[in-house]
């Protein structure tokens, strides 16, 4: 039986395309892996939704997702992370990642004078998502240091990631978290890992950038590892995105998001 689960997919939905950042590290670091990724365009965004309507709209995404017999489901939208995430914990019998505790673990192991700071859109940060956790990791006191940015979705979907007007938008979002004497800066967001570079640039050496993304992976690999249910079959691994949504721009700006060429997706109803 568990040889069988072993060559399940590992399911990965978002409200729109920004998991893709996820899907990404997943599929660079579990090479043999296959992957199933739900992209809800059509009610996209939900960080301007209600909590109930995100457990909703949370509860018909992962109904379609087991359908399809996945072994481990990954919530790699924020606000879906913020909202969600200890109810499907609570009500599924599989290993659930979100994006919000690895990326606030990663940080309290790296910050040396437990300043912290975090961006995300505006729902994330005012969820308080990242706060919250890295308060039940972090023992000793901290200080945490939030600031929105939602042009930076846009800019990243537009590739203008290496624009000077994304350089002056940083600039202008994070240059007081520059002087707060953060040393880690959380992306709480999954398409600024898009945005890296510029982000790093504008914050300089001395902070250190925490992707959710990367950290997600990492996690997700590890408790694949430690369940044994890495797949181990050797075949060709089998990729299948789904959209609730079409969308004429999805194809370009997926294959930027994961850094490969990205075939058309498919378009499904979800109740």
């Amino acid at each position: 039986m568990k040889e069988e689960i072993k060559n399940q997919a590992i399911g990965i939905f978002d409200s729109g395309i920004g998991g893709l950042t996820v899907s990404k590290e997943i599929m660079n670091l579990l090479c043999e892996e296959n992957i199933v990724y739900l992209g809800d365009t059509a009610r996209v965004p939900y960080g301007t939704k209600s909590r109930r309507t995100v457990k909703k709209y949370v509860e018909s995404t992962t109904n379609f997702l087991l359908s399809k017999n996945i072994k481990l489901l990954v919530v790699a939208c924020n606000t879906a992370s913020a909202y969600a995430i200890e109810m499907l914990k609570e009500n599924l019998e599989i290993p659930v990642v979100g994006v919000v505790e690895p990326g606030a673990k990663r940080a309290s192991e790296l910050t040396a004078n437990g300043k912290i700071g975090v961006i995300g859109t505006q729902a994330t940060i005012k969820s308080g998502s990242y706060e919250k956790k890295l308060r039940e990791i972090c023992s000793s006191p901290i200080e945490i240091y939030s600031k929105p940015c939602p042009l930076f979705v846009p800019l990243a979907e537009e590739g203008w990631e290496n624009d000077e007007t994304t350089a002056l938008v940083a600039e202008k979002y994070l240059g007081d978290l520059r002087k707060s004497e953060i040393d880690v800066l959380i992306l709480g967001c999954t398409h600024y890992p898009i945005l890296k570079n510029t982000i790093a640039g504008v914050m300089g050496e001395k902070i250190r950038l925490v992707d959710s993304a990367e950290e997600t992976a990492k996690q997700t690999e590890n408790i694949l590892r430690t369940q044994g249910l890495l797949r181990e079959d050797g075949k060709a691994r089998e990729m299948s995105f789904y959209l609730t949504d079409d969308s004429e721009t999805f194809t370009s700006i997926a294959s930027r998001f994961l850094g490969r060429p990205m075939e058309k997706a498919e378009v499904v109803d979800i109740v």
